[in-house]
Formats: structure tokens, C-alpha cells, sequence
């Protein structure tokens, strides 16, 4: 097992249709602002930024994110990762009722040299501090849908 290797997925169910929480979703440079856990987007271009995210663990982890799908239509989004995590993301995004769900698949290898070196005594730790993450930007992301 490559202890530095990590495969996640969280469910969201949002309050509001899948266009609506597409559209949030896909606007990355405001996710500081409903997600506390994401510091800092800083776009390139058009396809890419740098992101620096940072949970309950005193770290930062900063990756470029670049655009690989967009589509609106069956509701994915996708980045590729490069930096101290590389790897992939993807948002799935389908109507559940009257609101949306948000599936987040992550497959990513960590590069940053401590968590490298803690890889298998922090494993747990590392686990529980995405989960921590996942759970507040799904709080925040409600909390934004609901007052938009």
C-alpha cells in the first residue's frame, strides 16, 4: 500500500436545484468565501489557478488546479491537481428531489515533505481533517445557497 496515496468521497445533499449548485461550484475563486477551509484562489487563466487550502491541522497545502471537464449538461466537473497534492477531483452533480446532490470523488498523492514523512502514523488523522473540511464546506456551501 502506498501510504501516501488517499481516495475520498463525500455526498452533499444541497438545498437547492443542480444548475444552481453547478453554478456555485464551478466559481472556484469564490469558495473562500462560503468555505473557510479554502484560504486563498488565485486564477491564471481561464482553465487554471492556485489554490491554498488549510483545515483544523496547522498546514497548508497549496496545488494548481486546472480545468479538464466542464460540462453543465450531466452536471461534472473535474480538475487535475499539481503541487503539494497530485492527482484528481471531480464534482458530480444530479437533482435529488427538490434540491441537489454533490458527489466529490478526490484521488491524490500527497508531495508535501511532512505529511510524507507522517504518512503512516497520521494516516488517521489525515482522513478525519478532510472529513472535517468536507463537512464545513457543505455547511458553507448550504449557507450561501440558501442566501442567494
Amino acid at each position: 500500500m502506498d501510504w501516501t496515496r488517499y481516495r475520498f468521497r463525500s455526498l452533499w445533499a444541497l438545498p437547492a436545484p443542480p444548475a444552481r449548485v453547478y453554478d456555485a461550484l464551478e466559481r472556484a475563486e469564490d469558495y473562500p468565501s462560503w468555505w473557510r477551509q479554502v484560504r486563498e484562489v488565485n486564477r491564471l487563466d481561464d482553465t487554471t489557478g492556485v489554490i491554498r487550502i488549510r483545515s483544523l491541522l496547522p498546514y497548508d497545502l497549496t496545488f494548481t488546479a486546472r480545468a479538464v471537464r466542464r460540462d453543465a449538461a450531466a452536471g461534472v466537473l473535474e480538475i487535475a491537481m499539481t503541487g503539494d497534492l497530485d492527482g484528481w477531483a471531480r464534482w458530480t452533480i444530479t437533482a435529488d428531489g427538490p434540491g441537489a446532490l454533490a458527489r466529490y470523488d478526490q484521488v491524490v498523492q500527497v508531495n508535501k515533505p511532512l505529511l510524507r514523512r507522517l504518512a503512516v502514523p497520521g494516516r488517521p488523522v489525515f482522513r478525519l481533517n478532510h472529513r472535517l473540511m468536507m463537512r464545513a464546506g457543505r455547511r458553507g456551501l448550504t449557507a450561501h445557497l440558501e442566501a442567494v
